[in-house]
């Protein structure tokens, strides 16, 4: 790789982790506010598993659920950011681990989910990359060994996140949302076609997915670039 691709990436990922890396920004406010929001969700049922998806690609719903678990995690909070993205994964890049054993080494009995995870420079919040991609990702997400990694992790984080495919591009997404407590829907701005974003509500719901609200990005705003709403489904 060149010396040029590795400073484009290394920017890149420094933008993706503005929480981190800019905590005193107004979207890194804007992150926090999604937290709060999801946390009051929270009263009256518990919500620690949370999935984040999308209807299609380039929405930012990578983006947004690497924030949330870094904002969860500056609460003090243990997090695991767990890539559910079978396909296309990216938490590995963003918190630049090693993807060479994850979630998939972990289903088909290779390796435990305590040697699997790894630590970040993120205090408090760990990351379980996708691992080798597989050639049945939706009949691993759907699997008993699946539901059992999921009540692992819970049982031992604070804060469980899964990132997702987008959910008119797979089933991968439909399969995840039914063992996650609630659901983070992901949208942009200008992109996101209305008739896209009701039918991946539609396929979640027909899931038994409980949706806990709606992320705008990409909305220009006097203030800066972006601007994330979380708002009601």
């Amino acid at each position: 790789m060149s010396r040029k691709l590795r400073k484009t990436i290394s920017n890149l990922t420094q933008r993706s982790l503005i929480t981190h890396n800019n905590p005193k920004s107004p979207i890194s406010e804007q992150y926090r506010t999604i937290r709060t929001n999801i946390q009051f969700s929270s009263i009256d049922t518990d919500y620690k598993t949370l999935m984040v998806t999308s209807a299609g690609p380039g929405e930012g719903k990578s983006t947004t659920v690497a924030n949330l678990a870094v904002v969860l995690a500056q609460q003090g909070k243990s997090v695991l950011l767990v890539d559910g993205d079978l396909r296309k994964p990216t938490v590995h890049y963003t918190f630049k681990v090693s993807n060479i054993q994850g979630v998939t080494n972990v289903l088909t009995r290779q390796i435990t989910l305590e040697d699997a995870v790894q630590e970040t420079n993120v205090e408090d919040l760990y990351v379980l990359p996708s691992g080798p991609v597989p050639p049945n990702p939706s009949e691993l997400l759907n699997s008993k060994a699946m539901e059992v990694l999921v009540e692992e992790a819970n049982n031992k984080y604070d804060y469980v996140l899964f990132d997702s495919p987008p959910v008119l591009a797979v089933t991968d997404a439909q399969v995840l949302s039914s063992r996650c407590d609630g659901v983070v829907l992901v949208t942009s701005s200008g992109k996101t076609e209305k008739e896209e974003a009701l039918k991946a509500k539609e396929l979640l719901e027909n899931a038994n997915a409980k949706i806990l609200g709606v992320v705008l990005n990409g909305k220009e705003t006097n203030d800066s670039s972006y601007y994330y709403y979380y708002g009601s489904k």
